[in-house]
């Protein structure tokens, strides 16, 4: 290939991705232009671009928390706290988990329909009424990925919910996967750091992570653990 093709086809390349609003109709419009070897050309030279004029247009889209910790905090792999994470409270407002710097942390994926609800709803509380002034923060996490048990939307919906069920357990995030490509990533970070018994990946409603005041997770819990029984090694670190 000529420097001059070269040239022209860059052109057309960078063209088409300074449009990334334009329609796939003005997008394939140059391109139709080119000859069949150039249109050949084109295809070689934008495998070498790091996006594609495709991509450009329609990116992919990632729900609720996910969507602010992937942009905003890069490799989940090298944060080195839970403080580097930003998500999103049950409102849709961001909310960087630094805030909670100095205090210990009980992370939880929590369930409206599951056999495990009332037990830790109330245990929960129980927690937060022990040790919430001593430095203890509850941060809850609806999912509704295993059986479809959360089924309570965001916002106002979520907040009866907990308010009926008598349920003060502390902060209240945005729904969020905690398993599979779209898990937030401050629950990919948790993982990583605190496997299960069977492989990272969460088995069920209301596992348990515990953070230290450093922001590092030191712990996992079963589903099954009452959370009246990691009141001991919640202490330790108060």
């Amino acid at each position: 290939m000529s420097l001059r093709q070269f040239q022209t086809i860059s052109q057309q390349v960078f063209r088409c991705l300074s449009t990334r609003a334009a329609t796939s109709r003005r997008i394939l419009g140059p391109v139709i232009e080119l000859s069949q070897s150039q249109r050949q050309n084109l295809k070689f030279c934008t495998v070498l671009l790091p996006v594609s004029c495709a991509a450009a247009v329609s990116a992919p889209q990632y729900s609720t928390a996910a969507a602010i910790d992937m942009s905003a905090n890069g490799d989940y792999k090298n944060a080195a706290s839970i403080y580097e994470f930003t998500v999103k409270d049950t409102h849709g407002s961001e909310v960087s988990l630094d805030k909670y710097k100095g205090r210990v942390l009980l992370v939880v994926n929590i369930a409206s329909k599951c056999g495990l609800t009332k037990n830790n709803y109330q245990k929960l509380t129980e927690l937060k009424e022990k040790f919430g002034e001593r430095g203890l923060t509850i941060l809850n996490f609806p999912c509704n990925q295993f059986n479809s048990q959360m089924p309570e939307a965001d916002g106002e919906a979520m907040v009866c919910h907990l308010r009926d069920a008598k349920a003060d357990i502390g902060e209240i995030f945005a729904r969020v996967d905690v398993n599979g490509d779209n898990a937030a990533p401050v629950y990919k970070y948790l993982k990583a750091k605190q496997s299960g018994t069977l492989g990272s990946g969460l088995k069920w409603n209301f596992t348990k992570f515990l953070v230290n005041k450093e922001g590092i997770p030191i712990n996992r819990y079963a589903p099954t653990t009452d959370p009246m029984d990691i009141a001991k090694d919640i202490e330790k670190l108060l």
